[in-house]
């Protein structure tokens, strides 16, 4: 049996204020997807969670998805759907009887019966039953079993598909949404997904009854302790951390005859917006940015050796508009602190404007990240008191940077 498995497409996410939607990003990779689906004509589509970015999705959201599972039904594909932490069990199964009879298969919630979702397929090696779990709460699985002993993620998922009638003679494929480790170790995680860090673990091994686990939740693509428990990853790079990642695209899963080991190829899809993110000194950013010409891209520049000037802002925006390309993201890492300025270079910091010297101690602090309009409201607050208790009309480094970072921190616990 072939089928495809991917995860966490998170419709209507939005980057750093660019819809994925909207720009064109996530309907263009579901055509792509579609006409991926006409070439392997897989016997099913698994997409393990997160299928929208948010509980109460867009009504755009909602239309994509239906474009890509109206498709998938009109080809006749069964369909298997489990869902993620952001999505809404309820909302998303929705219909889910009358949608099973096209052959639409979509978790329900495990406040309806602790039994899983499961469906049976069959190919010429027999039977494979397919079992959809959607993110599990440990208090949900404590009510929909009516235990109320308590119980980590690991030992409510343990729980819970020892409730399950598995049948471990025959071949069965889980498809899930969960933070599984090996032996509490995670593995790279995307770094749009960095606050699943230690939250949630359940162990690999929870799932040893099964054939080939469909993971999603984490958006960089990897087994976890055997080779078919594994993650699809995202389909899209929704951090710049997940561009080290070298090609997404889902898993194209053939499984053979119970005992057998599964082939497992990934089929990249290329996106339409390449995220790419360049880091070191401006000079060699500048020259490097001139001599090629990548158009379409969403960007990340990284200074090394100097903070963001408004005439460095400005030439690397404009570059990348000319290109149709995005700036994103524009930070500096430069290590020369305000704070060591004044040791070396007191006097210059004097002259220098209130504004100015509370502009680059905030950016500093905020690891390159310029103020917005509230921010300069508050900047331009302090600046004011600054003055008011300034009576020889000169600027003491130090007591702007002790102010600033006082309003930070009651800005902070408001």
């Amino acid at each position: 049996m072939r089928f495809l498995h991917l995860a966490d497409l998170h419709f209507g996410k939005s980057i750093h204020g660019v819809s994925m939607l909207e720009n064109g990003d996530q309907p263009f990779w579901v055509e792509r997807f579609l006409e991926l689906v006409k070439d392997v004509v897989p016997d099913a589509v698994l997409i393990a969670g997160d299928v929208y970015d948010r509980a109460m999705p867009s009504g755009e959201a909602v239309r994509l998805l239906s474009r890509l599972l109206t498709a998938l039904c009109e080809m006749h594909i069964p369909v298997l759907i489990t869902a993620g932490n952001h999505d809404s069990v309820q909302r998303l199964s929705f219909a889910g009887d009358i949608l099973a009879r096209q052959q639409l298969y979509i978790s329900a919630p495990l406040s309806d019966a602790p039994a899983l979702t499961h469906v049976t397929l069959r190919d010429e090696h027999g039977p494979v039953t397919f079992w959809l779990m959607p993110y599990v709460f440990p208090a949900l699985v404590q009510d929909a079993l009516g235990d109320d002993t308590p119980r980590d993620y690991d030992g409510a998922v343990r729980q819970l598909l020892a409730a399950q009638e598995l049948d471990t003679a025959g071949r069965n494929v889980l498809v899930a949404h969960q933070n599984v480790t090996q032996s509490g170790v995670e593995v790279e995680r995307g770094g749009s997904e960095t606050m699943v860090g230690g939250v949630g673990q359940v162990d690999y091994t929870a799932f040893d009854g099964f054939d080939y686990v469909a993971l999603g939740h984490i958006h960089s693509a990897y087994p976890v302790g055997r080779k078919t428990v594994r993650y699809a990853g995202s389909p899209l790079c929704y951090h710049f951390e997940e561009t080290r990642q070298p090609e997404k695209g889902p898993l194209l899963i053939t499984l053979g005859a119970k005992g057998s080991q599964p082939e497992i190829r990934v089929l990249p899809i290329p996106p339409l917006h390449p995220m790419r993110e360049v880091k070191g000194a401006y000079e060699d950013i500048r020259a490097g940015e001139l001599a090629h010409e990548k158009r379409g891209e969403y960007l990340r520049f990284v200074l090394t050796d100097r903070r963001i000037s408004p005439e460095v802002s400005a030439f690397l925006h404009e570059l990348a508009e000319k290109r149709g390309s995005v700036l994103m993201e524009l930070t500096s890492e430069y290590s020369r602190s305000y704070a060591d300025a004044a040791l070396t270079d007191s006097k210059a910091l004097e002259e220098k404007p209130v504004e100015e010297l509370f502009t680059g101690f905030y950016t500093e602090r905020n690891n390159g990240r310029e103020p917005d309009e509230q921010d300069l409201a508050l900047l331009a607050f302090a600046a004011e008191q600054v003055r008011h208790t300034d009576t020889h009309g000169k600027v003491d480094p130090a007591q702007v940077e002790r102010l600033l970072q006082h309003l930070l921190k009651q800005e902070e616990k408001a």
